[in-house]
């Protein structure tokens, strides 16, 4: 009989007898060693791959993270400029009380960008009252969010280093109130990557049509590749520019006009590959390709029943736009995208250092209902359990007036909340004092809030890494750490 052409390659002789039944396990068992032996040499072969190709292998692909994850995305509500905590979820008897009159001296001073010490305390002219079968004290200001008040916990200790809006809302973004570090959404994104690769990892939706204070910095990808960054949407019908492939321009023609950029883009990156914004540019027009197909469906807002418009104050020209956000934002969640976070009140509009009554009757008047309307939604599709809800903005507000009817920034002492990704809601966590000036109990700077955040993800602030220059980099600088009483 002839040799067959394995025993040819290997010099073994063939042999017609039938084998033993140990050796042919012997035989069987070697062939383990043959899997092995392929994995080793799809590794070598990854080795050999440049630094820009194993990027755009898929920079965002699915990750594990270090602990066990409670959420599969962030929906990251930033109210910009700083909402007063003591006239929305912190009520402070004590404040009206001793309204008109200056601060008592047993109360530590704060440094305040005005440096009104001695400014005369003003009262809050709010109704409180308790709400669901937790009793959450809620004002009257929020009267839709407050039908959610059992899912909410509420976090009245938080404080902040930044005490003006750019330093502020460049910590609660990245960590650091300079600039140059990567956004918490950036994080996530490089941690945990998403689960569709034809929508971006990271959303960022504005309200109106000018940028948050610091702009791009808010969700960039600092010192990590680009590919990390937030993808800006437009408010509006038209949240993706330039999504629609024009007219006359079949699919194989726009095929190939982005195989010709591609293999120019990576002779280029070849003798380039630090410079990661490239290879985040040949990523982008890959994933813009893959979203004309994907995109467009995501964001068809017109496939929602009129009842789920209204749910959200689509119906009404004073909530339609934080509305049509909202409801996107559940829109790219429910389709994999892992982080979104939207602005209302772009520009500091939250900023009441006068006329706090009419400023935040507008903001709240806006934003109420599309955010009551969100957590409805998420909880009644099954969604709230898989997607962790932020409230909250770059700090609050002083107890003492500015200008007779408003309040200055406060970053020793405010309020944020979270809901969803299997946290109790119905309970308050931490603490301001009397009058609301600091964080006094259970106190969460924001290294802690953003510690909680990528714990509910799965990720580990301290054992996420990136590496810079040698040097290794965590997002929260080696501080702070994850709130558990948010889980009971």
């Amino acid at each position: 009989m002839a040799t067959s052409r394995l025993a040819q390659m290997s010099g073994i002789p063939h042999r017609e007898q039938p084998q033993t039944r140990r050796e042919m396990l012997i035989r069987a068992g070697g062939g383990f060693g043959v899997l092995a032996l392929a994995g080793l040499l799809a590794d070598d072969r990854r080795s050999d791959l440049s630094a820009a190709e194993k990027l755009l292998e898929s920079p965002v692909s699915p990750k594990l993270g270090q602990v066990v994850p409670r959420a599969k995305s962030v929906i990251f509500l930033f109210m910009e400029g700083g909402p007063s905590h003591m006239d929305l979820y912190d009520p402070k008897p004590l404040l009206n009380e001793l309204a008109g009159q200056s601060l008592p001296k047993s109360f530590k001073p704060v440094i305040t960008p005005m440096g009104e010490y001695d400014a005369a305390l003003l009262g809050s002219k709010r109704k409180w009252q308790q709400h669901g079968e937790s009793g959450l004290w809620i004002s009257d200001w929020l009267p839709h969010t407050a039908e959610c008040a059992d899912d909410l916990a509420v976090l009245r200790g938080c404080w902040t280093n930044g005490i003006n809006h750019s330093g502020g809302v460049c910590q609660m973004n990245t960590g650091v109130f300079t600039a140059g570090r990567p956004s918490l959404g950036a994080w996530v994104s490089y941690g945990m990557g998403t689960e569709n690769q034809n929508l971006p990892a990271f959303v960022v939706i504005p309200d109106l049509p000018g940028d948050p204070v610091n702009g791009p910095r808010n969700w960039g990808a600092g010192f990590m590749p680009a590919a990390y960054q937030g993808t800006r949407f437009h408010t509006g019908k038209d949240p993706i520019a330039n999504l629609s492939t024009p007219k006359g321009v079949t699919p194989e023609r726009q095929q190939a006009k982005l195989g010709l950029l591609d293999t120019l883009n990576r002779r280029h990156a070849e003798k380039r590959p630090q410079q990661t914004e490239l290879d985040a540019r040949i990523a982008s027009y890959e994933l813009a390709f893959r979203m004309q197909a994907s995109a467009p469906e995501a964001i068809d807002l017109t496939e929602e029943t009129a009842e789920t418009q209204s749910l959200y104050g689509m119906d009404d020209k004073e909530t339609q736009t934080f509305g049509r956000n909202c409801l996107l934002a559940r829109r790219l969640v429910e389709r994999g995208v892992r982080f979104v976070q939207l602005y209302h009140g772009t520009g500091s509009k939250w900023d009441a250092h006068s006329a706090i009554e009419k400023n935040h009757t507008t903001n709240c008047g806006q934003s109420d209902k599309p955010v009551a309307g969100l957590l409805k939604d998420l909880k009644r599709r099954g969604l709230l359990d898989s997607t962790l809800v932020v409230w909250g903005g770059e700090f609050g507000r002083t107890p003492m007036s500015e200008k007779g009817d408003g309040r200055d920034h406060n970053a020793t002492g405010f309020t944020m909340w979270m809901a969803g990704a299997g946290i109790k809601g119905g309970q308050t966590i931490g603490a301001t004092d009397e009058l609301g000036l600091h964080a006094i109990e259970d106190r969460m700077h924001v290294h802690d809030i953003h510690a909680t955040i990528l714990h509910i993800m799965g990720l580990d602030h301290r054992v996420l890494t990136f590496r810079y220059n040698g040097r290794p980099e965590r997002p929260t600088l080696n501080e702070g750490e994850p709130c558990l009483k948010l889980f009971g």
